[in-house]
């Protein structure tokens, strides 16, 4: 078998992690059982071949790891609640809407997942909030220092992605700082020892993964910043004569086109990170990777171990391997 490739995602209490053909979410509840959710998840690209292409499969990637980041954190933030909470949380449900028979069983055998109307309810909600955060909110500075910076269409970029980076190192700062988030990053730091470990070959047991880095190279925090940094020079390429309407509406229609070009990217880098000029290039995003993942403990490692395990086995479970990611 071709070697495959495996990502993750830190969640609350717990780990999901993403085989070519599978899903596997590890959550310890309260009373220290490992509960895990796993699925077969076959790529677009076995339905759709133009997914294959470049710059398109980065889109597709940004769209459907928000969709399956969004799941896991839902399934997570259930089962890590006690069962005082969830309790308090049904009796909460039942109160506010006495005709979802329906949802009433899901939350008895899933843990209340979201349906699909309010999954894609929170999804946009997410994706609104970060392009007003990172891409409108910036943008309206720079037209505000217009008088200042004159209105040269190369500096006005420059300065609106210098905004655009800071706003994120500052977001990102701020949620570190929050006590139940930097529980979050050392699941983060648990998923990548783990990765690095299976990228290694050898055995996954705790003692084995503990030694790894906390940082690696295909981690979604480089990905972020290297959005932030390919949308200067995209967004150069707008004619500085356009409304500011027409300048805010052209950040929503590149960014996945920003989203694809990053994307290959950071696989190419991944590949080359022997490289002087590459190890240069992904510095930024592995020192980003200091805020956004935590040492973390042997039982957090036991829940990424035993994520990672559960979705090779799924996985292994199918002979196309064949699958590009």
């Amino acid at each position: 078998m071709d070697k495959i490739h495996v990502g993750g995602q830190a969640v609350i209490e717990g780990v999901m992690m993403r085989a070519p053909r599978s899903i596997a979410i590890a959550v310890r509840r309260p009373d220290g059982e490992i509960v895990v959710r796993k699925e077969l998840a076959v790529p677009l690209s076995e339905r759709f071949p133009i997914v294959k292409l470049p710059i398109i499969r980065g889109a597709v990637a940004l769209f459907t790891s928000l969709i399956i980041g969004i799941k896991a954190l839902n399934f997570s933030a259930n089962e890590a609640m006690s069962e005082d909470e969830k309790e308090k949380e049904s009796v909460k449900n039942k109160d506010k809407d006495k005709d979802k028979d329906k949802d009433k069983d899901k939350d008895k055998e899933g843990g209340g997942e979201l349906s699909s109307w309010a999954m894609a309810g929170t999804m946009s909600i997410a994706f609104g909030f970060g392009i007003c955060l990172f891409f409108l909110f910036p943008l309206y500075l720079t037209k505000l220092l217009t008088p200042v910076i004159g209105d040269n269409n190369i500096v006005f970029n420059l300065v609106d992605g210098v905004i655009r980076v800071i706003v994120f190192l500052l977001y990102i700062w701020a949620i570190s700082r929050m006590e139940d988030i930097q529980r979050v990053f050392q699941y983060h730091g648990a998923e990548h020892k783990s990765i690095f470990a299976f990228e290694d070959g050898i055995e996954l047991t705790v003692e084995n993964v503990r030694h790894y880095s906390r940082l690696h190279p295909r981690c979604g925090t480089s990905f972020l910043l290297i959005v932030m940094l390919v949308s200067i020079a995209v967004f150069s390429l707008v004619p500085k004569l356009w409304p500011f309407y027409l300048k805010a509406g052209s950040r929503i229609v590149l960014l996945p086109m920003i989203a694809g070009i990053s994307y290959e990217f950071l696989k190419w880098s991944a590949t080359h990170d022997g490289h002087p000029l590459v190890k240069m290039i992904i510095t930024p995003g592995l020192a980003l990777q200091r805020l956004t993942t935590r040492e973390p403990d042997d039982s957090q490692l036991e829940v990424a171990i035993r994520a990672m395990n559960e979705a090779l086995e799924v996985n292994a479970g199918y002979k196309d391997d064949r699958i590009v990611v």
